[in-house]
């Protein structure tokens, strides 16, 4: 792959305003919320980044400033860090605004409601022949390889092709998501219907927020064609490019958690504590001591 085809952007989609966490969320991005000591977006970042993406475009909303100062420098905290000899933490403060090109964009309320809103936002953003990642915030995959790298290996083997992300789910899981029906390859896709019915669902098999999207995508979103709900739905897009064979799913090796609601922002913490040296054996006993008690 020469450079002019090697996809170096993303979009994080991020301007939701997390009323499942209310009243946490009030003043702050549900993305901001910590899974231990750092905050769910930084962990879309860092996959991001691991996967050789160099510019991520943040879609935000009116109240979402916090997201911008996490990932700028705070010179009062690194000379509190430094004079009190923090140097690790110092170290990984100033990292992080290194770590890639960000770049913020508002949508505005009077776009349709919708998680393909966002690509509304960053048309004008993508040249005409360059494929980008899209990511949902509050998606997060545990995975040796980065889910992102996943993605984006499969699309360098199918050019042209839109990609994106895929796991198996218990089948009465299946009305929370877009499920997948599959070509008799088991790989392109042919449709996606968004929430169905479980008797209805054409398999167990869903898509989440991970996507290598291109030029034809942003071409259907623009179109502003509102679907179940009334909202301007991404899966909907992508099913009609489906009709084309343009389409490819992936099941990502590794463990895809959400972080959207409450109790499975627990869990999700829990299965990072999990690697955690410092954290887990004692976590590990007063959950179990927890359980004996309860």
């Amino acid at each position: 792959m020469d450079d002019s085809t090697k996809i170096t952007k993303a979009v994080i989609a991020l301007a939701g305003y997390g009323t499942r966490f209310l009243p946490a969320t009030k003043e702050q991005p549900k993305e901001m919320l910590p899974i231990i000591d750092k905050p769910i977006v930084q962990y879309l970042v860092e996959e991001l980044v691991d996967s050789g993406i160099q510019d991520i475009i943040m879609v935000t909303r009116l109240g979402q400033r916090a997201l911008e100062d996490h990932f700028d420098n705070n010179i009062a905290l690194e000379y509190h860090l430094e004079k009190n000899g923090k140097e690790k933490i110092l170290k990984e403060v100033q990292e992080l605004p290194k770590k890639a090109n960000y770049v913020y964009v508002r949508q505005k309320r009077f776009l349709p409601y919708g998680n393909g809103t966002p690509l509304l936002v960053v048309k004008n953003l993508i040249k005409k022949n360059e494929n980008f990642v899209y990511m949902f915030g509050d998606d997060l995959v545990k995975s040796d390889i980065p889910a992102t790298k996943q993605l984006i290996e499969e699309a360098n083997k199918n050019p042209g092709k839109i990609i994106i992300a895929a796991q198996d789910v218990k089948p009465d899981e299946v009305e929370k998501y877009g499920v997948i029906k599959f070509g008799p390859d088991n790989k392109t896709v042919e449709t996606i219907i968004e929430k169905p019915k479980k008797e209805e669902a054409p398999s167990n098999t869903i898509t989440f927020g991970r996507f290598i999207l291109n030029n034809d995508v942003l071409e259907e979103i623009a179109k502003k064609q509102l679907g179940k709900d009334n909202e301007l739905w991404l899966s909907d897009a992508i099913a009609n490019l489906a009709k084309q064979g343009k389409v490819v799913a992936v099941k990502i090796q590794g463990r895809w958690m959400t972080t959207g609601d409450p109790l499975n922002f627990l869990k999700t913490t829990i299965e990072y504590a999990k690697d955690r040296e410092d954290l887990w054996r004692e976590l590990k006993t007063y959950i179990e001591n927890s359980i004996k008690e309860s």
